[in-house]
């Protein structure tokens, strides 16, 4: 890494860290501190709900996710504008004339003190987890780039993180999440046309598309009824339209950011604004990704792409086993190289596809894959315990091995700035909820003062806990999909929780309460047995607490 990327990568983190902090300092009620006084612009709002879920994360595994399954990843953001709908307009009113600093307020109103500190325990353990994930994302760059260990980048980052959201609360939040996302959105479009520039010269944005095509990348849409298939388009507009109505109607890391907005007006316009421009964002993530698939059609590609893994198994007694995939590998990259070519000079003359040379694309890049697995055989040799999954490296070797001076380190600065947005969120969410609804819950008749304190131990204490959780990670399939496993597993249960509040009047506090504990439970079993998707355990997990919930009433009523 070359000076000039430390000094674009030092000057975007520092400026945003200190603006946040001189902006946002001494906050001293609680509604100034957790609702930044109501005095959020729409703009603001859609904005912050963005980037709180554009974590390090998305740029950092969504691009990999892309270069080995293709952009059907996308399907998974389908049901996102629907539930961006039904928030804005039967949610956010309800929150607004409340006058709630927090989603679980509105349970103790609706239902008991039971069931609001249910779903305030269930967002307080996925949320914890979940943030100790985006800050263990970032960790995992510098440690591949720096060689610098592992856990202590955890505890960096998340002290970082932890410094400025306790200084100013929400409005530090938000007023720092906007240049963030200025920082992750210029830095992805400049990527993006930097890798078009960067491939041969006769190969066009339409090439580009043809060859990824022909490779099976750009199949979006699966109409496939089959519930073990991740992404489809059904578990897209059901499974994801309910993690979505969940993660943003009722996780108070984006429910806050909505409270804080001016009025119930500037608060739906913000959440509009993300049904608008989020799947369109993910999709040209997802788009950059395939384009580095394209890219190392012309240019050679590692066998692995997690640099300890090769260090180590070169390392060993398996070297030799290694170098001889490798060689094998670099004679597929040669021969990609040939056919690519000739299937441009074809497509430029002719303008058709060539069957028979898709053929042989296609037969090429089944054989890497397989190369790849058998690579991957052998790192486990070496040390079974290895992780060997190596989708979230993917973008990370191309950016470290392929970018100029400079580029390096704002593309870092991009993965850092979504590593914080999401983190401070996250945190900020986690003391809010522990000081109202579980500590001031117990500890009333103090000062606005007291509370506003009471938040910030709260926030520290999870910044510890996310940082620890950090440290004991282990890469999953990839990061962004254990993200989102942790929150299916507990969303659907608390989204049938407030959907019985919004809609069924008929059921009441002890019925949905013991609902809820029966469903999550299930959801629990469930998952252990691996029996579908996880996009579904959200539907799954709302309909089973609504449906237990009802006959649980019913049944009460009787007697």
């Amino acid at each position: 890494m070359e000076n000039l990327d430390w000094i674009v990568l030092s000057v975007t983190l520092s400026f945003i860290v200190i603006y946040g902090i001189l902006k946002t300092k001494g906050s001293t009620n609680v509604k100034d501190y957790l609702l930044d006084n109501n005095e959020t612009p729409w703009f603001t709002v859609g904005v912050s709900v963005m980037a709180t879920q554009a974590s390090a994360i998305t740029f950092l595994s969504t691009p990999g996710q892309a270069y080995h399954d293709g952009m059907g990843f996308v399907q998974f953001y389908f049901g996102l504008p629907l539930a961006m709908i039904v928030i804005a307009y039967t949610f956010i009113p309800i929150y607004h004339r409340l006058k709630v600093y927090t989603a679980y307020e509105y349970l103790e109103q609706r239902f008991n003190i039971e069931t609001r500190t249910l779903a305030a325990i269930l967002f307080l353990i996925q949320r914890g987890l979940g943030t100790g994930i985006t800050i263990y994302a970032p960790s995992i760059i510098l440690s591949a780039l720096l060689g610098w260990n592992l856990n202590m980048l955890n505890i960096i980052i998340g002290i970082l993180v932890i410094v400025y959201t306790v200084t100013g609360g929400t409005k530090a939040v938000n007023v720092t999440q906007k240049h963030q996302m200025f920082v992750i959105m210029s830095g992805m479009f400049i990527i993006f046309f930097y890798i078009l520039a960067n491939l041969p010269h006769e190969v066009d944005f339409s090439n580009v598309l043809h060859i990824a095509g022909a490779n099976g990348k750009m199949d979006i849409l699966d109409f496939s009824y089959n519930p073990e298939t991740r992404y489809t388009f059904w578990s897209g507009i059901t499974g994801g339209f309910f993690l979505m109505l969940s993660y943003f109607g009722t996780d108070q890391s984006q429910v806050g950011r909505y409270l804080s907005g001016k009025s119930v007006k500037e608060s739906q316009m913000g959440l509009i604004m993300n049904g608008i421009l989020k799947v369109p964002m993910q999709f040209f993530i997802l788009l950059t990704g395939v384009l580095v698939f394209v890219f190392f059609q012309f240019n050679d590609a590692p066998l692995h792409f997690n640099p300890t893994n090769v260090e180590k198994v070169k390392a060993s007694e398996y070297k030799a086993d290694y170098e001889n995939l490798e060689q094998k590998l670099s004679q597929i990259n040669t021969d990609k190289k040939i056919v690519n070519q000739i299937y441009i000079e074809q497509l430029k003359h002719n303008e058709f596809d060539n069957p028979i040379l898709k053929k042989q694309m296609v037969a090429l890049s089944l054989k890497e894959k397989d190369l790849r697995e058998d690579a991957k055989e052998v790192i486990k040799k070496v040390d079974e315990k290895t992780e060997t999954n190596d989708k979230d490296y993917v973008f990370l070797y191309f950016i470290l091995n392929y970018l100029p001076k400079g580029l390096l380190g704002l593309l870092l600065a991009v993965i850092f700035s979504a590593a914080m947005s999401s983190s401070a969120s996250g945190l900020n969410s986690l003391g809010a909820t522990s000081a109202i609804d579980i500590y001031k819950r117990n500890v009333s008749s103090k000062s606005d003062k007291h509370y506003v304190v009471a938040t910030q131990y709260f926030t520290v204490f999870w910044g510890m806990v996310a940082i620890g959780f950090a440290c004991i990670s282990s890469l999953f399939e990839n990061l962004i999909q254990l993200v989102n496993i942790i929150g299916s597993i507990f969303y659907g249960t608390v989204l049938g929780i407030f959907l019985i509040g919004f809609y069924i009047n008929y059921i009441k506090g002890k019925a949905v309460f013991i609902g809820a504990c029966v469903s999550q439970l299930t959801i629990f079993y469930i998952f252990y047995l691996d029996v579908v998707s996880y996009l579904w355990l959200n539907f799954i997990g709302a309909l089973l607490t609504i449906t237990l919930s009802f006959l649980i009433q019913k049944y009460s009523n009787k007697t």
